[in-house]
């Protein structure tokens, strides 16, 4: 098993890359739905509908494209390169709604933006 430096990490948004980037991250659930007949004494369980959803951090930038579409309510095409983008290297793609977006300001350090999003749709893992 090949481990990865996050520093490699690259995010797309609409098709082109999300500058200053700090990290992302990438959650995906799956519900269940209790199958269990009455009479039986151990429960069963069968799967139900997936989702994802995420959240990405970076260094605030005005004069990036990129950031200023990733507003609350915006839809959001995106690809995800947490190994970067050599060939080989896994992708997570799919299409999102921006749910937050923050600013944080502080008197020593950089100003950060950070942006959540839900996904919308089927999340596609494949490699670049």
């Amino acid at each position: 098993m090949a481990i990865v430096h996050g520093k490699e990490g690259v995010v797309k948004a609409g098709g082109s890359v999300v500058s200053d980037v700090q990290g992302f991250s990438l959650e995906t659930t799956g519900d269940v739905v209790e199958t269990t007949a009455l009479g039986e004494s151990v429960k069963s369980f069968a799967a139900g509908k997936t989702s994802f959803s995420g959240s990405i951090e970076m260094n605030f930038n005005r004069a990036d494209s990129p950031q200023n579409t990733l507003l609350a309510g915006s839809q959001i095409a995106f690809i995800l390169y947490p190994e970067g983008t050599t060939s080989g290297d896994r992708t997570y793609t799919g299409s999102g709604i921006v749910t937050g977006m923050g600013t944080n300001n502080s008197l020593d350090g950089m100003v950060t933006k950070s942006v959540t999003f839900q996904g919308t749709g089927a999340l596609t893992i494949s490699t670049v």
